[in-house]
């Protein structure tokens, strides 16, 4: 491939690898080499059906998705079924959305396999809430906006808003939050970060479908994002991602720009010297 001497799928063995956001040309090549090599491919619900496409001719795809509020597998049997496939002699991909191990319990399964003694490659994807935000056209940093950016699943074990943060320290110290699975929850999760001390004013974004031709985008703040979101019927999986870096897409919708839209050079309204421009 390429030229490339790709590391060889060993039957038995089973490789854990990131799908990326959405668009297949996001895969990396230890990606691709896998699925033309893999004898089955456990993929989950996330992972775009354009890039199951490429499985070599003859390999077996098994869903294994998980999503929250439907009936879905569990967990531990998931990854005791990888364990199961390994031992009949399988070269076995296990597929996930964006990167294994960015809420995508690929420790867990990781964990399950070496208690079996069955070895196993990682194969980090190009998680959502860098790629997917990507594509809508915000960086989740820059240098005029934030030093840092902080990652957030939307939803704990029991699926409901995440217990045990410290939603002052994150609605204070964190410049960009992006939340992974939040659209159910949005509202509360609005509500927990203005309360700790946020602007509602704020401004945030919405990224349905991240780099797929079906993305949407909504441009909101804070305080409005859960009644905008419902007025814009958005649907998961979307990423909700607050901080003024959301401005910057004013300046950076690429995707936008081919459709005809026209950027803005100086989003943020600064001049020369990086400090805002007065009114």
């Amino acid at each position: 491939m390429l030229g490339l001497e790709m590391p060889e799928f060993a039957p038995g063995s089973v490789w854990l690898v990131g799908a990326g956001p959405g668009d297949p040309g996001l895969l990396s090549l230890h990606a691709l080499h896998g699925l033309r090599a893999a004898d089955i491919v456990v993929y989950d619900a996330l992972v775009d059906s354009r890039v199951l496409k490429l499985a070599r001719a003859g390999a077996v795809l098994e869903f294994a998705g998980k999503r929250g509020g439907k009936p879905s597998p569990r967990q531990r049997d998931i990854s005791l079924r990888l364990v199961e496939l390994a031992r009949e002699g399988k070269r076995v991909l296990r597929l996930k959305g964006g990167d294994p191990f960015v809420f995508g319990r690929g420790g867990e399964e990781a964990l399950t396999l070496a208690g079996a003694r069955i070895p196993f490659r990682i194969v980090p994807g190009i998680t959502s809430g860098i790629g997917g935000l990507a594509y809508a056209g915000i960086p989740v940093t820059h240098r005029d906006t934030n030093q840092s950016v902080t990652f957030v699943t939307g939803h704990g074990v029991t699926g409901d808003v995440p217990d045990g943060l410290d939603w002052e320290a994150l609605a204070r110290a964190a410049p960009t939050v992006v939340f992974y699975m939040a659209l159910k929850h949005l509202d509360r999760i609005a509500q927990l970060l203005v309360a700790g001390g946020r602007d509602a004013a704020t401004p945030a974004a919405i990224v349905s479908r991240a780099s797929t031709p079906e993305q949407r985008v909504l441009e909101t703040t804070l305080g409005t994002a859960a009644r905008d979101a419902a007025a814009a019927n958005f649907e998961p999986p979307a990423l909700f991602v607050v901080g003024e870096v959301v401005r910057l897409r004013a300046g950076l919708d690429w995707l936008g720009a081919a459709q005809g839209r026209i950027l803005d050079s100086n989003p943020l309204g600064l001049d020369g010297r990086g400090t805002a421009e007065s009114a």
